[in-house]
């Protein structure tokens, strides 16, 4: 297998060289084959946990370019935080020693369109989607207008969600000793890059 990651920095040097081969078509697919297959059976060592959004056109493994034991996934719509995901997010740092923690954003996100739709018609919104709506709620960019307020919203809640858990204190503990980074990201659907939110 290839060496690990094993500090925030260098982890994220991976993910940015990752999203390079991604979107210079040189796609590298590692960590797929038959030998690391079987020793995954044994154990994982990720490197970073991506919480991203459901978006179809954002699977992380891919925009990285990463395979199999590289990343810990979790997502949901707008990247909103509730017990489930916090407690996916922080068992990969305590019990696996992640290093790194990326809040991933994207360009056209559906569930910050919604929230603000929401927010500026005060249309309600089926009883299934209010919890993610109300959470990205706090995050709208009322400076803006149009679409322009959707794509600060966008970058505005990918921050908040950062902070979010930023503040959780078993991460804020690992942060503070050096152990743990947290960054916002954003990835562009017209360009394929991800770049850093805040």
């Amino acid at each position: 297998t290839r060496p690990r990651p094993t500090t925030g920095q260098e982890a994220l040097r991976e993910l940015a060289a990752g999203n390079l081969r991604w979107r210079t078509y040189r796609q590298q697919h590692p960590d797929e084959t038959h030998t690391v297959r079987q020793a995954l059976v044994s154990g994982q060592q990720p490197f970073a946990i991506v919480l991203g959004c459901i978006d179809s056109r954002v699977p992380p493994e891919l925009v990285f370019d990463q395979g199999l034991g590289d990343l810990m996934t979790v997502r949901s719509g707008g990247e909103v935080l509730d017990d489930a995901v916090l407690g996916s997010t922080t068992y990969g740092v305590l019990e696996l020693g992640v290093p790194l923690i990326v809040v991933l954003g994207h360009q056209s996100c559906g569930a910050v369109k919604a929230a603000v739709h929401a927010d500026e018609t005060g249309e309600e919104v089926p009883a299934s989607l209010r919890y993610l709506v109300e959470q990205i709620k706090p995050a709208i960019d009322h400076s803006q207008e149009g679409d322009a307020r959707v794509d600060a919203t966008i970058d505005a809640n990918v921050k908040r969600v950062r902070s979010q858990l930023a503040a959780e204190p078993d991460l804020a503990a690992k942060v503070d000793a050096g152990e743990l980074l947290i960054v916002g990201a954003r990835y562009e659907l017209t360009t394929q890059q991800v770049h850093r939110v805040g």
